[in-house]
């Protein structure tokens, strides 16, 4: 009888100890984690949103495909920014809606402009289907929230060769990370 209250006594501390132990090891584990998190928070920049303020806008015609622009948005700004979805744009200062944009250009995250980076927007001005039309000098833009939603003033950026030509068909890609995609719808 002894020996059985020997070796239920061993298999009880056996199993506090062990019980113990892994409760010390996860104290430990989350404590590292939450130091980790914490170091990784205060190194990191905070992300903002990209607007009119805090990068430089470009327009260029550009040869392939015909009836097309690139719309270059540079951050110039020391943190940071996500270019939302897409630009609303104007196409001529008596425009009364924007430029519709292409879903089908959805991409599968929020671009993400580090300093000096750029996110580009392919225009499509017009095509032989569109109806009605006219020769436009300027292009106003304006940049989206996450909600997509208007959030900021409008640049008003020239249009190259003193105008160009749009349609009712005209629209504009969500933001790219790179021309050849703005481009290859």
């Amino acid at each position: 009888m002894r020996i059985t209250t020997r070796t239920a006594a061993r298999s009880v501390s056996r199993t506090v100890a062990s019980s113990m132990a892994v409760a010390a090891l996860a104290l430990v584990g989350f404590q590292a984690t939450g130091q980790t998190a914490s170091a990784a928070t205060g190194k990191a920049p905070s992300v903002v949103t990209c607007t009119t303020a805090n990068t430089r806008l470009t327009v260029t015609e550009v040869s392939r495909p015909v009836n097309h622009l690139l719309l270059t948005a540079t951050n110039t700004g020391t943190r940071p920014c996500y270019a939302y979805i897409a630009p609303y744009l104007r196409a001529g200062a008596d425009a009364q809606a924007p430029l519709a944009w292409a879903e089908e250009t959805t991409p599968q995250a929020v671009v993400t402009l580090e300093p000096g980076r750029s996110a580009y927007a392919g225009i499509t001005t017009s095509t032989p289907e569109g109806e009605g039309g006219a020769k436009e000098t300027t292009l106003g833009v304006v940049f989206a929230d996450r909600k997509g939603d208007a959030i900021d003033k409008e640049k008003t950026l020239q249009l190259p060769k003193g105008g160009v030509f749009f349609n009712s068909t005209a629209t504009v890609t969500y933001w790219q990370d790179n021309a050849k995609d703005a481009l290859s719808w």
